[in-house]
C-alpha cells in the first residue's frame, strides 16, 4: 500500500469506516458489549444498534480511535507513515507532512503517534516463544553526560538499558530493563525463549552464564575483537540482534532525536512491530487491524 493508494482509496471518512468494519468484524458487525448481532442505522456516522443491550456505537468505539476528533483519513495517513518508516518518524515530522508547517498542533501529532504505537504494542504481546538459534545482547541508549566534571556531586542521568533477544532469521524482542544483572536477564529468557532452544549466543558479559541456565550457551569475545566464529559449520555471533540495535539507534539519532525513559518501551515496541513484519506486503492493513482491535489510550493515562 503506497501513499497515493491511501489518499485515493480512503479519501472520505465513509470509506475509512467501511474498511475498519471489515477489519474489526470479519464475520459481520457485533455488539462490543454482549457480542450479539446488531443492525446498522441509517445515519451519516454509520451507527450500529444492539437490541439485546440497547446500545448504540460506531466501529471506532472502544478502540484506539475512541473519542478522536481527527478525520479517519488523517489516522490512515499517519498509520501508513509510521509503519513504513524504517527508522521511525517523529511527531514534528508527522505534523509537517500531514498538516504543514503552520497548521495543526504538535501535541495532537504526538498523541496520535503514541496511540498508534499503543496498538503496535498490543500486537507484540503474547507471541510464541523463540527457539532454534537465539541471540541475546544488551545496549545502552541516551545522550552523553556533559558538564559534570570530576568533582560533580549532584544527580547524574544514567543511560537506559535495552535488552535485545532475536531468533536467528526470526522474530525480535526489545525490553527497557532496569539493569543487566543475571536475575533480570534470566527473567527475560524464561518469558521469551523456549526451553528446547538449540543454542543461546551472547557476548562474554558474566551475568549471562547463570542467566542462561541449562540451555546450550555460546559466546563471542567482543573485547578481543571477535564478532563471528564458526564451530562445525555453525555461525556463532550476535550480529543479527546488533543489526536491530542499529535500527533503534539510527531512529533515535536521525528521527526522534530525544526519547524520555518513561516512553522508551513504546518506541521499542514500534521498532519490534515493524522489524518482525518487514517482509509483510500488507503491513498497512495489518497495522489498521491492530488499531481497530486495541484498547483505548487516553491522554491522561499517557501523560500520568
Amino acid at each position: 500500500m503506497t501513499l497515493i493508494d491511501v489518499i485515493t482509496l480512503f479519501d472520505t471518512d465513509e470509506k475509512c469506516r467501511e474498511m475498519l468494519v471489515r477489519l474489526r468484524w470479519p464475520n459481520g458487525p457485533e455488539c462490543p458489549r454482549c457480542k450479539m448481532s446488531v443492525i446498522e442505522l441509517e445515519t451519516e456516522r454509520q451507527l450500529f444498534y444492539c437490541k439485546s443491550c440497547d446500545y448504540q456505537f460506531t466501529v471506532t468505539a472502544g478502540t484506539i480511535f475512541n473519542d478522536s476528533h481527527l478525520p479517519l483519513k488523517i489516522w490512515f495517513l499517519a498509520a501508513l507513515l509510521l509503519c513504513e518508516a524504517k527508522k521511525g518518524m517523529s511527531a514534528h515530522q508527522l505534523k509537517r507532512t500531514i498538516w504543514g508547517l503552520h497548521k495543526g498542533s504538535y501535541k495532537t501529532a504526538w498523541y496520535l503517534c503514541h496511540r498508534i504505537r499503543a496498538a503496535m504494542a498490543m500486537a507484540v504481546k503474547d507471541r510464541p516463544m523463540l527457539d532454534g538459534t537465539v541471540e541475546m545482547d544488551e545496549t545502552y541508549v541516551g545522550g552523553k553526560a556533559r558538564g559534570y566534571g570530576q568533582g560533580w556531586r549532584g544527580e547524574r542521568h544514567p543511560k537506559q538499558i535495552v535488552i535485545g533477544i532475536r531468533q536467528r532469521n526470526g522474530d525480535l524482542r526489545f525490553f527497557h530493563a532496569e539493569d543487566a544483572k543475571s536475575g533480570t536477564l534470566q527473567k527475560y529468557i524464561a518469558e521469551n525463549v523456549s526451553t528446547d532452544v538449540d543454542v543461546i549466543v551472547t557476548d562474554e558479559l558474566p551475568a549471562y552464564k547463570s542467566a542462561v541456565g541449562d540451555a546450550e550457551h555460546k559466546t563471542v569475545n567482543h573485547t578481543a575483537k571477535e564478532y563471528v566464529r564458526y564451530e562445525s559449520g555453525e555461525c556463532i555471533s550476535t550480529n543479527t540482534v546488533e543489526s536491530a540495535f542499529s535500527l533503534l539507534k539510527r531512529g533515535i539519532v536521525g528521527s526522534w532525536h530525544k526519547i524520555s525513559a518513561k516512553h522508551l518501551q513504546r518506541y521499542l515496541d514500534e521498532i519490534t512491530f515493524r522489524f518482525d513484519r518487514r517482509n509483510n506486503p500488507d503491513l498497512f492493513i495489518d497495522t489498521l487491524r491492530h488499531m481497530v482491535t486495541a484498547d483505548p489510550l487516553t491522554f491522561a493515562k499517557l501523560t500520568a
